[in-house]
């Protein structure tokens, strides 16, 4: 009978052969999760477009199915201002540089480990004075000479199968985590891009503001002075012209803020384009010179995994730690390495390689760990466990996915509507303006008629402003949802980065 001992090292053995004439690896192969996507983001029905309106940001959009998106898709808004701060980011944005010395280091790791398939040779030269006890000690030279100079040169070749394709495994896994980094810049452009769209939009948003606002001052201040002089020729009361300044000075105060959030955009756009706040650009941004894209392309649900970087990245990590469970396998089972020397030892260092002077051996080893204390078992169920985790992880970036999508859909049609609304109330509050100003001039209305219609005109211009905003950023916030069509760049724009 045989012991049992030895029957798993026998058939490991036998596994180890059999992997070698079939090259194979242990461990799980991977294969590409699949998602059941469905035929739509949101739950309900898209309508076929947006609410149209006659202003500034105001155009229908309509959804273009399966359209596919452009490479550099922030060209739909027609600005050079904007191509030429998105190029500049992307060469000096330190975010960029960042990932893309990540993809290098990321490479150089799968080419370093590629180096352990091939043969590892190794010379050496080795020169050294000695004195041996003859008076102990027989002579190690035929002299019976007790100093001398001992000079040796060899050259060493050591190889180590990779039986269990351990080491396909660790190059798998590494391909993997340069494909993780490849996505990871490719989501570094993509967020970067949208970025600087959204705070030029921003900015534009708040120089309308401010600009409402100073109109809004002015009004304001030129009713106060008419007021004023009504006042000192006793026509109305003083607390007539005091309600007007108060409203003026409340007016006054909105100023501030919306300057402060002005200089946080401008830093932040300085930041985004890899400058200080001191080097801002001299670039001005403006709704009314923003083009709002129309035609808007729409993935696919089933395409949508396959455009995302974060997704694809997911996806790499999950695969990289697949492949980390059969390198920790591997590690559990006998390593077979060759080993050879050649050389040659002398006194004289022209004498090395000549007759009798000459060495080589040549051997081979089989090792098996026996017992660890567990160390090689709980690093393979820690690696299953890193697979559990990287699962999961592309799961939720896949739900993350179409909920950013679905969420960006449903904002375009929502802040559609949210424009013509309060373009509408503005469009009133002016005509209520107008009406409050004759009939104050006929005297059938106080002046706190007149104050009440101006906040009123004065928010319903900020309103009307923010919503225009939000069109633009949110139709941003879709192309980067869609995974910003980085799949349709070609070679020579890629080179330029």
């Amino acid at each position: 009978m045989r012991p049992l001992a030895i029957l798993p090292q026998r058939v490991a053995i036998a596994v180890g052969l059999a992997c070698i004439g079939a090259g194979c690896a242990v461990g799980p192969d991977f294969h590409r999760p699949t998602t059941a996507a469905g035929d739509r983001y949101t739950s309900a029905a898209l309508p076929e477009h947006t609410t149209g309106v006659d202003a500034p940001g105001g155009a229908e959009q309509r959804w273009a199915p399966g359209q596919d998106i452009p490479a550099q898709w922030w060209k739909a808004f027609h600005s050079e201002s904007l191509d030429a701060l998105i190029k500049e980011s992307f060469q000096a944005n330190p975010s960029v540089q960042a990932a893309q010395a990540a993809l290098r280091q990321a490479n150089d790791l799968v080419a370093a480990q590629r180096g352990f398939f091939a043969p590892t040779l190794q010379a050496s030269f080795v020169p050294s004075r000695q004195k041996n006890p003859i008076g102990t000690l027989a002579p190690t030279l035929t002299s019976g000479v007790p100093v001398y100079n001992l000079y040796t040169t060899q050259l060493s070749v050591g190889y180590t199968l990779d039986v269990f394709g351990g080491n396909r495994r660790q190059v798998e896994s590494l391909e993997a985590q340069a494909e993780m980094e490849r996505f990871q810049l490719e989501a570094t452009y993509l967020t970067l891009s949208t970025n600087v769209v959204t705070t030029a939009v921003q900015e534009a948003s708040l120089r309308a503001q401010i600009a409402a606002t100073e109109r809004m001052i002015g009004i304001e201040t030129e009713q106060l002075q008419i007021m004023q002089r009504e006042v000192d020729l006793g026509a109305i009361a003083v607390s007539d012209a005091t309600a007007q300044e108060v409203l003026l000075a409340q007016t006054a105060a909105l100023l501030p803020p919306l300057r402060k959030a002005l200089a946080v955009q401008r830093d932040a756009l300085s930041a985004l384009l890899g400058r200080l706040p001191s080097q801002e650009p001299s670039e001005i941004f403006d709704l009314a010179k923003l083009d709002l894209p129309t035609e808007l392309p729409l993935s696919l649900p089933s395409r949508i995994v396959e455009q995302r970087p974060d997704v694809r990245a997911a996806e790499a990590q999950m695969h990289s730690a697949s492949a980390n469970v059969g390198v920790a396998i591997a590690d559990m089972l006998p390593q077979i390495t060759f080993q050879g020397t050649l050389g040659g030892t002398s006194t004289a260092v022209g004498q090395m390689f000549a007759a009798g002077n000459k060495f080589w051996t040549v051997g081979a080893s089989l090792s098996q760990t026996l017992f660890a204390g567990g160390t090689l078992y709980h690093r393979e169920r820690a690696a299953v466990d890193a697979l559990d985790e990287a699962g999961a992880l592309y799961r939720s970036a896949v739900i993350t996915a179409f909920q950013n999508v679905a969420d960006t859909l449903n904002a375009l049609v929502f802040d559609a509507d949210a424009l013509k609304a309060d373009l509408d109330a503005e469009r009133a509050a002016e005509r209520s303006l107008g009406y409050a100003r004759k009939s104050l001039e006929l005297g059938s209305v106080s002046y706190l008629a007149l104050l009440n219609a101006e906040q009123a005109y004065q928010q319903a211009v900020v309103n009307r402003v923010q919503a225009q905003a939000n069109r633009y950023a949110d139709t941003a916030a879709l192309f980067q949802a869609l995974g910003g069509g980085w799949w349709n760049r070609d070679s020579g724009e890629t080179a330029k980065r």
